[in-house]
């Protein structure tokens, strides 16, 4: 096991970063709370993120947005200020300084917006805020995976991994996926075995 894998520690707040590599949002209210939204694209998202965010002590409620996309929020909570304030500027969403991926972030990161691509692998980034992509793939690049930004034509905009070693070091670093998840989990070859 990696010593940065989602197994390698328990739970924590900061882990709720991951949601904010893709499509999370984070609000803050009078400097002293903030609420994390997520918008998804299936429910058993919606599902599997509210307990993970539960496991973390933060409560979220399932939700759809106005077009019906299903979705989790949390209340405005005094504990996700450390969140906003490392996450937001005076421009928006913005990727904090020094900025560094964990196996947990990561695993909530694929869970809220992960996909096999035609080519590899796929974690959607905010339309939103396009400053923090660039700075997401070097965040992978850290961690030993090299990772590409790619466009509306490759499946984006996203970050894709690609090749058998990095799918399987990902596929390492985020764990097992929760039933439901297989269909969008990081598939890799078996490595071959002698014979």
């Amino acid at each position: 096991m990696s010593l940065f894998s989602a197994e390698a520690s328990g739970p924590d707040i900061a882990d709720l970063s991951g949601v904010l590599c893709g499509q999370g949002q984070i609000t803050g209210f009078a400097r002293t709370a903030a609420r994390l939204t997520v918008e998804v694209d299936e429910v058993w998202r919606a599902r599997v993120l509210a307990a993970e965010f539960g496991r973390r002590g933060v409560s979220a409620e399932l939700g759809r947005t106005e077009d019906g996309r299903p979705m989790i929020r949390t209340a405005f909570r005094s504990d996700l200020i450390g969140l906003a304030r490392a996450w937001l500027d005076d421009e928006g969403k913005s990727l904090p300084g020094r900025f560094r991926l964990t196996g947990a972030a990561l695993r909530l990161w694929a869970l809220a917006a992960g996909r096999p691509g035609v080519q590899g692998y796929l974690l959607a980034v905010d339309e939103r805020a396009p400053d923090t992509h660039e700075p997401l793939a070097e965040a992978f690049r850290q961690l030993g995976v090299p990772a590409q930004l790619v466009g509306p034509k490759g499946g984006g905009p996203a970050v894709r991994v690609t090749g058998r070693r990095r799918l399987a070091t990902l596929a390492e670093l985020i764990g097992m996926p929760p039933p439901g998840a297989e269909p969008v989990w990081p598939r890799h070859a078996p490595a071959r075995q002698a014979v």
